[in-house]
């Protein structure tokens, strides 16, 4: 997820409002506006003040009057009306409050991440005993693609609907537990594909409606003939074929199957897929080479796994295909393996030696949990003190580091999230006064590991290095990107090459310039599985920018022989680059 996209506060409307009224009125513009009608500005100023004020007090009589007053001098402005709207519903003036909304409504572009105006209709209407139009204005409000299905379940003011069958379909809410199995499984199903038809930004992008609709036909028939498990993996099948790499079925936790893993994770470098962390009871395997699994070739494995794998570039199934490898459960369903209870692997282990072993299922650790941290009762292949500087801190969102002899800061940036300790613009501030106050000669942002988070946080990086005169330049500064530079972290590369002078160095970056992506969870009713339909389009380069990743200008891979012997070519690459 990006964050949130909320509208100008009242503060920033009041300054701009002011602005424009002075520019737009001055004598040399030929405007007509009286002296009379300028000194009434600040009265109005203050009128909004008052009205504000009132609000906060939560007097909502006194500031309904006064947010009345403020929009007959100021028609215009959105915020001002859906404030006159929320003063009227606090004070239980309903019916006042619908033409305020429906006057906001009209003003503003709406944007799937606030709550439309057309919700606040229909809280009205249900709260004036008008069902009808109440169930109208809550449909309209989910047809503009209002995300949250939840948050009309749990509202207070439709509890009158809550028996209501149409209030229930509208929002996903009927009762499974009286449906069969093959029923619930066909109401997800139903479900599933009108929120991908309401909330994608460009559903049949990837595959035509036709294609689509006949997909989400066959899966309805085939359901009394599939395991749960098998219709999962038809589910994640038809979500690929939206063609993003934010809409999905997550499936990595949501029911018992898929809560069982095996206690190793592997890692694909140049060369082929290795252990690179395990429990302890199978450090042996640590630095072994996966040749098969269930006696069928890793890169026939992989190419079954890859209709799994959402995405926006090739990237994501050397992320997700191998995530998705820990659960035998899939690999049953694909009929990789026979066995749900254990996986039959062909090694080279690290010796060279050729070997059959079988992995029971013992772990519920989803691999996303591996991103947040290795369990105590794990090891990873590398336990030495020589570990290289990307391996060296990835669990926390952000740190660096100076190297004095080559006076250079490296900057590991994992997560685009504010640690608890110190915010990130705070960190940045602390960053940019030491490359100010230190002799350094390049600056280094390692982005490989970060796929993403709140994009509202970039800014003050963004910005420090357009400011920055000493390193945004050529050879001075570098980007490392990798398969997992994605989302909020893609955004990120993309703002760094588009302002700045940055040379970027390592693997192409998870996702495209410009890409349909937004984490818009929501839980499919009967089987209780996470999905996600992205609603939001990020252009961050020109657009007619249609790459599909951001490719380095120094190519440098991950390969299992640099990692074996601790070694990092892609800052190699930038400690020996000369300009």
């Amino acid at each position: 997820m990006h964050g949130e996209i909320g509208m100008v506060n009242l503060k920033q409307t009041i300054t701009i409002a002011f602005f424009l009224a002075t520019f737009f009125c001055l004598p040399n513009l030929g405007c007509s506006q009286t002296k009379s009608n300028i000194s009434a500005v600040p009265n109005f100023i203050n009128l909004v003040k008052d009205a504000q004020t009132k609000s906060d007090a939560k007097d909502w009589k006194a500031a309904a009057e006064l947010w009345n007053q403020v929009v007959q001098t100021n028609p215009v402005e959105v915020k001002f009306w859906q404030k006159l709207g929320e003063a009227q519903f606090n004070a239980k003036n309903y019916r006042e409050a619908i033409p305020a909304f429906q006057k906001a409504s009209e003003l503003v572009v709406w944007s799937p991440q606030i709550r439309p105006f057309e919700y606040e209709i229909a809280r009205c209407y249900v709260l004036l005993g008008d069902t009808e139009q109440a169930l109208l204005s809550l449909e309209k409000s989910f047809q503009l693609g209002f995300r949250y299905f939840a948050e009309a379940r749990e509202d207070s003011a439709f509890v009158s609907l809550r028996n209501d069958e149409r209030f229930q379909r509208l929002t996903n809410s009927l009762n499974t537990s009286r449906m069969s199995r093959d029923e619930g499984w066909r109401y997800d199903l139903q479900v599933l594909t009108n929120e991908v038809r309401r909330r994608a930004v460009s559903p049949y992008r990837l595959a035509t409606k036709e294609k689509f609709e006949a997909e989400t036909n066959r899966i309805y028939e085939s359901i009394p003939r599939l395991t749960d498990v098998q219709i999962i993996i038809e589910f994640m099948k038809l979500m690929v074929l939206v063609g993003d790499g934010h809409t999905n079925i997550y499936g990595f936790w949501e029911t018992p199957e898929l809560r069982q893993t095996i206690s190793i994770e592997w890692f694909a470098f140049q060369e082929g897929i290795f252990i690179t962390t395990a429990n302890v009871k199978y450090e042996d395997l640590l630095g072994a080479q996966v040749l098969k699994i269930g006696g069928k070739e890793i890169d026939e494995v992989l190419k079954l796994i890859d209709p799994l794998c959402h995405r926006d570039n090739q990237m994501s199934p050397r992320v997700l295909g191998l995530m998705r490898m820990r659960h035998p459960a899939i690999l049953q369903g694909l009929g990789i393996i026979k066995d749900v209870k254990k996986v039959p692997l062909t090694i080279r282990d690290k010796q060279g030696k050729i070997r059959e072993i079988e992995l029971p299922t013992d772990s519920q650790m989803p691999s996303r949990r591996l991103w947040d941290g290795i369990p105590p009762d794990w090891k990873t292949f590398h336990q030495s003190e020589k570990i290289p500087l990307y391996l060296k801190d990835v669990f926390k969102p952000y740190w660096f580091e100076y190297l004095p002899d080559p006076r250079t800061v490296y900057f590991q940036f994992n997560q685009v999230r504010n640690n608890e300790k110190e915010d990130f613009a705070t960190f940045c501030t602390r960053l940019f006064k030491f490359i100010n106050e230190t002799e350094v000669e390049k600056l280094v942002i390692d982005l490989r590991w970060n796929n993403g988070g709140n994009s509202q946080l970039l800014p003050p990086l963004i910005q420090g290095i357009v400011r920055n005169e000493k390193i945004n330049q050529k050879g001075k500064f570098f980007v490392i990107t990798g398969r997992r530079t994605f989302s909020a972290a893609q955004i990120a590369a993309t703002l760094l090459e588009r302002n700045t002078k940055a040379i970027f160095v390592g693997e192409p970056t998870g996702s495209s310039p410009n890409f349909i992506g937004e984490e818009t969870t929501f839980e499919l009713p009967y089987s209780k599985l996470n999905a996600s339909v992205s609603d939001l389009y990020w252009q961050n380069a020109v657009n007619t920018d249609h790459r599909t990743w951001i490719a380095p200008l120094i190519y440098t891979p991950p390969t299992f022989a640099d990692y074996m012997t601790n070694r990092d070519s892609a800052l190699e690459s930038i400690l020996n680059y000369q300009p």
